[in-house]
């Protein structure tokens, strides 16, 4: 249908097709946006709940003993940190024996010492630089990229968390505040270092 309108013809479909489409366009972006929230929000409980926290964020001592440092959320052992001595007795192949240090970002036992890693965006020292696809076969295989070492005591494979489980997770770990941390590299147990 056509109506004139100061001097010209204005077809009506037309506008309304566009205006329908517009609003279509605008809704499509919302409910994107809105499940990328519920996305993130899935993630970030699942991290609290995997208890990701304890081992890769720096604590800060509270009068509630030490807590997680939201100013360093995820971003691993801090890299300015002296690694501590591990203490050889009481690490050993055939019995009890595993220490962590203060904030529980390093953990010592048989296979040697492990760091909490960079789970934050950043680019050179976290995981920024990481496809969903890389961090799900991570996650699902217990390997870095699958050219790196094996994860290391005490961090868990995850294979029983679905796609959209570790897909969430990844979405909140790329939503937070990067951080520019190097980790350390894990060390081999005593008994291999002193061989070195």
């Amino acid at each position: 249908m056509q109506f004139p309108h100061n001097g010209r013809r204005l077809n009506y479909s037309k506008v309304a097709t566009a205006i329908f489409l517009l609003v279509g366009f605008q809704c499509g972006l919302t409910v994107a946006s809105d499940s990328g929230e519920k996305t993130i929000a899935s993630g970030e409980r699942l991290v609290h709940n995997l208890d990701c926290n304890v081992c890769h964020t720096p604590k800060i001592l509270t009068p509630r003993g030490p807590q997680p440092d939201p100013s360093r959320l995820l971003s691993g052992y801090p890299a300015d940190e002296k690694i501590p001595p591990v203490p050889e007795e009481v690490i050993g192949t055939t019995g009890w024996g595993g220490v962590f240090n203060n904030d529980l970002t390093a953990w010592a036992g048989p296979w040697g010492v492990s760091f909490g890693t960079n789970l934050t965006p950043d680019d050179d020292t976290g995981i920024g630089g990481w496809t969903e696809e890389m961090f799900v076969e991570a996650m699902r295989t217990g390997t870095h990229q699958e050219e790196g070492r094996p994860f290391l005591p005490p961090m868990p494979t995850y294979s029983r968390l679905s796609d959209e489980e570790l897909n969430a997770i990844f979405a909140y770990l790329r939503s937070i505040k990067p951080i520019r941390n190097t980790v350390p590299t894990a060390l081999p147990p005593p008994s291999v270092q002193k061989e070195e």
